[in-house]
């Protein structure tokens, strides 16, 4: 077995300085009313920081777990479930097809810039297709990290990197309300992918690569690929298990496997090719599968043009509108291929010498 390496030192907080960061968020003089509650709160935030209390609600495995006594967090078994659901419903042959639609631009017009996003144009031009087309939209737009209250997706900490079974399906880091690490809305996002027939992405570029907000669910979405859906296999978090479980043999399960995708980048100087690429092999590294060579684009709206005018480049720019809405018809059509069995997919009787 190899070493568990240690030696990034101890991140606990001193009693005083978590205090000095818990208060940060009553700022607002209209906290002022309630300062002895807010006193009070401290001390069991405190005191829940202090324990260590990641997970303060956990019930039996039960079964279908190696382990049916071992204790999970009743908040992931709730998030299994509902994949488990998406599932059944991804399956149902008789209900009609359903394409999730994401806007990966972090700009929303009621918050600081002020102005829609062209990608949430985009986007809607894509949507009046699918629908036209009678599959349902399931639209996911990630501005809303930016613009609405308590909406947030945490940062993956590479649990994979120790040892694949110790990356979960679906993620178990968090929530950790030790660390106040709660609200992460890819609980919510999961059975999203899962249900979904068809993906279909619509990104801008920002500064060469994908916006922030698209990257935090990128990286979260690790687990859909090899990740380990029995957590009592590790003992929850125990590095030692894990590394003896993937080294015993590990299968890296693809639980998005199959699905069906598009995706248009766009930018206004450089990077979009680059991120289209980068997408699309991020995808089909996860067995997803291209519409087509015409369902993945990279444009340029308003080429080195002025920012302040760029809707307007945009709405000049009806080949690419076209071009977007054709993207969207033909994941709608190779979703309808796939469903139906007849989508080619001749790399699947080949399987991968190295599936990692």
């Amino acid at each position: 077995m190899p070493d568990v390496r240690k030696g990034q030192g101890n991140v606990k907080l001193a009693r005083d300085e978590f205090e000095r960061r818990f208060l940060e968020r009553f700022y607002d003089p209209g906290f002022e009313a309630v300062t002895l509650e807010i006193s009070r709160l401290v001390e069991v935030a405190w005191e829940v920081y202090d324990d260590y209390h990641k997970s303060p609600r956990t019930r039996k495995a039960g079964k279908g777990f190696a382990d049916p006594d071992f204790e999970l967090p009743i908040e992931w078994l709730d998030t299994r479930e509902h994949i488990q659901a998406a599932q059944r419903e991804h399956d149902d042959a008789e209900a009609p097809s359903r394409i999730l639609l994401i806007s990966g631009a972090a700009r929303h017009d009621q918050t600081c810039p002020g102005e829609m996003s062209k990608t949430f144009r985009l986007v809607q031009m894509a949507r009046e297709e699918i629908e036209r087309a009678g599959c349902r939209c399931d639209l996911l737009d990630l501005s809303m990290l930016t613009a609405q209250y308590g909406r947030q997706i945490l940062p993956c900490k590479a649990c994979v990197s120790t040892a694949m079974p110790l990356c979960h399906w679906p993620c178990s880091c968090y929530p950790n309300h030790a660390m106040g690490q709660v609200n992460d809305w890819m609980n919510e996002i999961y059975p999203r992918w899962v249900a979904a027939h068809g993906v279909m992405i619509v990104t801008p570029v920002y500064w060469y690569q994908a916006p922030s907000v698209l990257k935090l669910m990128i990286d979260r979405l690790v687990c859909a690929d090899g990740g380990n859906p029995d957590p009592t296999t590790t003992h929850g978090k125990s590095p030692a298990d894990a590394k003896r479980l993937e080294l015993s043999g590990w299968p890296y399960p693809r639980h998005l496997s199959g699905r069906v995708f598009s995706i248009v980048v766009h930018g206004d100087t450089e990077g979009a090719e680059t991120l289209r690429r980068s997408l699309v092999d991020w995808l089909t590294d996860m067995d997803l599968v291209p519409a087509a060579a015409s369902s993945s684009l990279d444009r340029y709206i308003g080429y080195y043009e002025p920012y302040a005018t760029s809707h307007e480049a945009l709405d000049r720019d009806t080949d690419l509108q076209h071009e977007v809405r054709n993207a969207a018809r033909t994941l709608v059509e190779a979703v309808g291929l796939s469903r139906a069995g007849r989508l080619p997919r001749p790399e699947s009787k080949s399987p991968a010498p190295r599936p990692k």
